[in-house]
């Protein structure tokens, strides 16, 4: 399957989110925007999950195991997941999240041995420590 999305559009935005610090915002966001599509997210909303505890710990200095590519195409994602007028207008209630989840799938797939290891590296942290570092940053919590 080909790639979904102007992936080289978003790649730039998302050098442009991390250069400048506004990963925090872009996490804030998308956090709001996934609890607020629930139940239409369905398997994907633990995807989601999973992409923004990765990003809270690569922001904490927590986990550095991601090449800059696979961090690079996890936020441009995340973008694309933000942006309401994408390929599909998400405003579309019964499709205008697909093309969203196609490219959250398309991520899933693509990078999944990058992400089999950062599951494999949650896994091994406690309970508590988990959850601090999962945490979402706060806009403007300097990263490390």
């Amino acid at each position: 399957m080909g790639i979904p999305w102007n992936k080289m559009r978003y790649l730039r935005l998302a050098r442009d989110i991390l250069a400048r610090g506004r990963l925090p915002e872009l996490l804030a966001a998308v956090a709001r925007k996934s609890r607020g599509n629930a139940s239409r997210l369905s398997g994907a909303g633990d995807d989601l999950q999973l992409l923004l505890g990765l990003c809270a710990a690569w922001w904490r200095g927590e986990y550095r195991h991601i090449g800059r590519p696979a961090l690079l195409a996890v936020v441009a994602a995340l973008l694309y997941f933000l942006m309401p007028l994408d390929m599909v207008p998400d405003w579309l209630l019964a499709v205008g999240l697909l093309d969203d989840l196609a490219v959250l799938g398309w991520l899933m797939r693509t990078w999944h041995a990058e992400l089999q290891v950062y599951r494999a590296w949650r896994e091994s942290q406690p309970g508590e420590a988990l959850q601090r570092l999962e945490a979402l940053p706060a806009p403007g919590e300097p990263g490390h």
